[in-house]
């Protein structure tokens, strides 16, 4: 399945025309306001089994970083997160949190643009509800080009920040014993 997500990814960087960046007038206003436009944007999401007919498939495992927290489980769909643009409404990978029983619980959205695609036609990284986007250079842990990233905690709460890469409160399968 990563071979086929990758291979997903290449082909839909390669017929990115232009870059942009979509931010409806629900999500513009306050953080709060951000936040439940994620949520208004994904709740049709909060059952997996919509996300995958979607198009949202998994990408990798629980992703964990000892001592930070955990990102959850990624379902990225493909053909967003190569089109070059950014819109707040869609987001480029959806993250689940693996729950005692097997099930998968939506905790967050990320936004992902491929650098290239994005520095093609803006002179600066993406911005989105006030926060930046972070830079995740190549060679990474995905496998993919360098890309711009950024979380949205919208169905989970992170006390480190709505928008931090790893949220302490979510766990991945076989680390509930690691200090977060």
């Amino acid at each position: 399945m990563r071979r086929t997500t990758i291979m997903c990814f290449g082909i839909a960087v390669a017929t990115v025309a232009a870059a942009s960046l979509v931010v409806p007038a629900a999500f513009a206003s306050g953080h709060d306001d951000a936040l439940s436009g994620v949520r208004s944007a994904t709740r049709q999401y909060r059952k997996v089994e919509r996300a995958i007919d979607a198009g949202y498939v998994q990408f990798f495992g629980c992703v964990h970083e000892p001592l930070t927290g955990s990102m959850g489980i990624h379902f990225v769909n493909g053909a967003l997160a190569g089109d070059g643009a950014i819109d707040a409404a869609t987001p480029e990978a959806l993250m689940y949190e693996v729950k005692g029983n097997g099930s998968l619980e939506l905790v967050g959205a990320e936004y992902v643009v491929f650098k290239d695609a994005w520095d093609a036609a803006n002179p600066a990284p993406p911005e989105l509800f006030g926060q930046t986007f972070n830079f995740v250079d190549s060679p990474n842990r995905y496998g993919i080009p360098p890309f711009y990233e950024l979380h949205a905690w919208a169905w989970k709460h992170n006390p480190t920040g709505a928008h931090s890469d790893y949220n302490p409160a979510v766990l991945c399968p076989g680390t509930e014993g690691h200090t977060h």
